[in-house]
C-alpha cells in the first residue's frame, strides 16, 4: 500500500487526546510512513506509541521521543496541539499567556532544529495568537504556517443540517471568518442550503431571524457545548481537520475550508485570522472574503478583538513591537 509522502511528520503534544487522535488519523490516512510523536510527558507518549503499534499498520515507521531536537530533526511537516487544554468555564483567551509562551518556544525550536520544514499547523488555543507567535519566531514564510479555523465552519454546517433535517453535504460553503473564539464572524451570504441561498431563507418562516441568531450563538459556543456534554474539550474534530490540512500541504486533496493565516493587506494588518483560503502543496493561498456590509462589520470587530489579544502579548514581552517583526522574521514585511 502506497503513502502520500515519505517525508517526516511530527505530532507535537502526542500524549494528549488531540495529539493521539492526530497520530492515529495520519496513520489511517497513510500520509507518510515516517511519523514521529513528541511530548514532554514520557509515560503517556509511550502509551500512545504502544497503542498505535498494536493497530498493526502496514509499513509504518512510528517513532516517539521527549527530546525536541531528535523529534524535529529532518522534519518536513509539524502539527502541534502542545498547549494547555481548555477546561470548563475557560475561554480560549484565558489560555493566552501560557500558551503564547509555549508557541514562542515552538517557533524557536523549529528555527533551530528544522528550518527546512515545509508546513506547520498550530491548533492550541487561542490559535490565532499562538499561530502568529510561532510564525514570527520560526522564521518561516506566512504561507508555511496555518492554524485550525475550519472547525467553526464545520460547526455551522452541522447546525444548519440538524435544523433543516438534511444531509450535511447539502449545506455548501458554510463560513466563519476572523477569530477562532467568542468574537468570530459567522457569515450567511456565502452558504446555500439544499441549493437555496441561506440569506434568502433567514427571516422567513423556514428560519426566523431569532432562530438564526440562536444558531449563530451555538456555533460560537460550539467548543463549550462539547465540554458541557463530554466533560472535556473537543479532540476528534480538531484532530481530523488538522490532519486534513497537513495532507493538503503534502500534496493531497486541497483543503478548502478556511484556515487561520497571516494577514497584512491594508484592511487587516499584522494578524493571524481565519480567511477564505486554500491549502495545497504550495502552502496557504489567501482569497478575498465577500459578504454583506453587516457581515464585514462583524469581521472587522473580530479583527479588532484579535488585535487587542496581539497587543496584550506584546505588552507581556512575548512578542516585540510590530515595528521589529521584520528583524525577528525576515519573511514578515
Amino acid at each position: 500500500m502506497s503513502y502520500l509522502s515519505d517525508e517526516k511528520l511530527v505530532i507535537v503534544g502526542a500524549a494528549g487526546m488531540i495529539g493521539s487522535n492526530m497520530a492515529q488519523t495520519a496513520a489511517m490516512m497513510r500520509l507518510t510512513p515516517n511519523i514521529c510523536l513528541y511530548d514532554t510527558y514520557a509515560p503517556g507518549l509511550e502509551g500512545v506509541a504502544e497503542e498505535i503499534a498494536h493497530c498493526g499498520f502496514e509499513g509504518l515507521n512510528l517513532t516517539y521521543t521527549s527530546d525536541i531536537k531528535e523529534a524535529f530533526k529532518d522534519a518536513k511537516y509539524i502539527v502541534s496541539s502542545g498547549g494547555a487544554a481548555r477546561k470548563a468555564g475557560m475561554t480560549r483567551e484565558d489560555l493566552l499567556r501560557g500558551n503564547a509562551q509555549i508557541a514562542e518556544q515552538l517557533g524557536k525550536d523549529i528555527k533551530m532544529y528544522c528550518p527546512d520544514v515545509k508546513h506547520v499547523v498550530v491548533i492550541f488555543n487561542p490559535a490565532d495568537i499562538t499561530g502568529l507567535v510561532t510564525l514570527l519566531y520560526s522564521g518561516l514564510k506566512p504561507s508555511q504556517v496555518s492554524t485550525l479555523a475550519a472547525l467553526d465552519s464545520t460547526r455551522l454546517r452541522n447546525e444548519l443540517a440538524k435544523y433543516f433535517h438534511i444531509p450535511a453535504d447539502e449545506v455548501v460553503n458554510s463560513r466563519t471568518y476572523g477569530g477562532h473564539g467568542e468574537q468570530m464572524a459567522v457569515f450567511a451570504s456565502t452558504t446555500t442550503v439544499a441549493g437555496q441561498p441561506l440569506s434568502q431563507i433567514i427571516g422567513t418562516q423556514a428560519l426566523p431571524e431569532q432562530k438564526w441568531e440562536e444558531m449563530k450563538q451555538r456555533v460560537i459556543q460550539g467548543g463549550k457545548n462539547i465540554i458541557d456534554l463530554r466533560g472535556r474539550s473537543s479532540f476528534q474534530s480538531p484532530a481530523y481537520l488538522s490532519i486534513e490540512m497537513i495532507a493538503a500541504a503534502m500534496g493531497g486533496k486541497p483543503f478548502s475550508w478556511p484556515v487561520g493565516t497571516y494577514v497584512d493587506n491594508g484592511t487587516f494588518n499584522h494578524i493571524m485570522m481565519a480567511m477564505e483560503t486554500t491549502v495545497d502543496k504550495n502552502g496557504v493561498t489567501v482569497k478575498p472574503v465577500n459578504g454583506t456590509p453587516e457581515e464585514k462589520k462583524e469581521l472587522d470587530q473580530s479583527y479588532h478583538h484579535l488585535c487587542k489579544l496581539r497587543d496584550e502579548v506584546i505588552s507581556l514581552g512575548i512578542l516585540p513591537p510590530i515595528s521589529q517583526w521584520h528583524d525577528l522574521n525576515s519573511n514578515i514585511k
